[in-house]
Parts: C-alpha cells; structure tokens; sequence
C-alpha cells in the first residue's frame, strides 16, 4: 500500500465470492450505489467485472482519496468520482435513484441507530423492484456462527461499544419495514454471508 492508494488484504480475499453472488444478483441492475467502498478496491474490481453496471462508489469524506486512486489507476468507463457519503449526516441519503445497493462489512462498525439511518436512506434511493445485497458477519438467531466471529465482536464492542456483528433477524425485519424482502443468503468464507434482498415492485 501507499500513501495515495490503501490496501486491504481482506478486501482481495473476499471479492471473487462476493463477486459470484453480485453477478447473479445484479443481472438485471444499471445502476449500483455502494456504500461504504473504503479502499476502492471492491468498486474497480466490480465494476471491471460487470461492465454493464454503473458502480458509483462512495464513503466518508477521509476515505474519498484512496477511492479515487483507485478509480483513476484503473480508468474504468463505468466508475463515476466517489460521492461522500456518511448515513448519519445530512448528505445522506444521495439524490439520485439506483436499481441496486451494495455495502461490505458495514453493519457492525455502525450503532444500530445508523443501521436504522442507512435503511431509512435506501428507501429512498432505491427503485421499486430494486436489489439490496450487504456482506459481513451476522449472527443466527442470537448466537455467533463461529468462534472467530464471537472474538471478532468481543474486539469490536471493547473498541467502541456501540459496535457489535447484527443478528439476520433483526436486519430483516428492519428491511421488510422498508418493502425489502430476503431473496437469498449465500454463506461465503471466513465465516461471513451475502445477504440479498429485493424490494417490492409497487412504488
């Protein structure tokens, strides 16, 4: 990694089985929003890999930087600048619509009541008929899926309490609340899944 262009090793370890799920689920999409890209690196290797997509990436203003070194190294036709994005402050949600929502490993680093924001937000944003897919850790029915997953939550909540891997439970009857129906859940590695989810068709 450099100054200018960051690195995450997880981030090229998960991409080839988040991207055999996006290529199903997003076969019929245009228009992806991803929320909170970090590094950059998911968007240029999406983007390159679907080119019929139109991947707008976005974050937090102090991860805007190493998205764009990204995007430009890579030069991709359909990877728009990165809008900042942060689902507890007032740009959000964004004024555009899109037809899909991405997001990786978001959920457990934000409260739960930014949880609540960010879907508060796709609902807006998000075109009937529109795919939701959010990757990351989660727990069933209230219990942690493996050891690594219960130390993981452990380190988050004694970093910043309000941290913490979200039970599937919760996060679908958050989403149904907004019209967002679970379509699949695909078990990836590392004990982390792709959770999908489609929104009703009626505006």
């Amino acid at each position: 990694m450099t100054a200018d262009k960051p690195y995450s090793a997880a981030s090229e370890r998960n991409r080839d089985p988040i991207l055999a799920v996006l290529r199903d689920a997003f076969a019929a999409c245009r228009d992806v929003l991803e929320i909170g890209s970090g590094t950059g690196q998911h968007a240029v290797h999406f983007a390159a890999a679907m080119p019929t997509l139109r991947w707008q990436s976005s974050d937090r203003a102090e991860n805007l930087p190493g998205i764009r070194a990204w995007l430009d190294e890579a030069a991709l036709p359909n990877t728009p600048p990165p809008l900042q994005l942060d689902v507890a402050n007032a740009e959000w949600p964004p004024a555009q619509s899109f037809d899909a929502i991405f997001s990786a490993n978001t959920l457990h680093i934000m409260s739960w009541s930014e949880v609540r924001q960010m879907f508060d937000g796709i609902a807006h944003v998000l075109r009937p008929g529109g795919v939701l897919a959010i990757y990351g850790p989660f727990n069933i029915d209230g219990r942690f899926t493996s050891a690594s997953n219960a130390a993981f939550d452990e380190a988050l909540r004694a970093a910043v309490p309000h941290r913490g891997i979200r039970d599937v439970a919760d996060v679908d009857v958050l989403a149904a609340t907004h019209g967002l129906l679970l379509v699949a859940d695909h078990a990836l590695p590392a004990n982390n899944r792709c959770r999908v989810w489609r929104r009703d068709a009626a505006p």
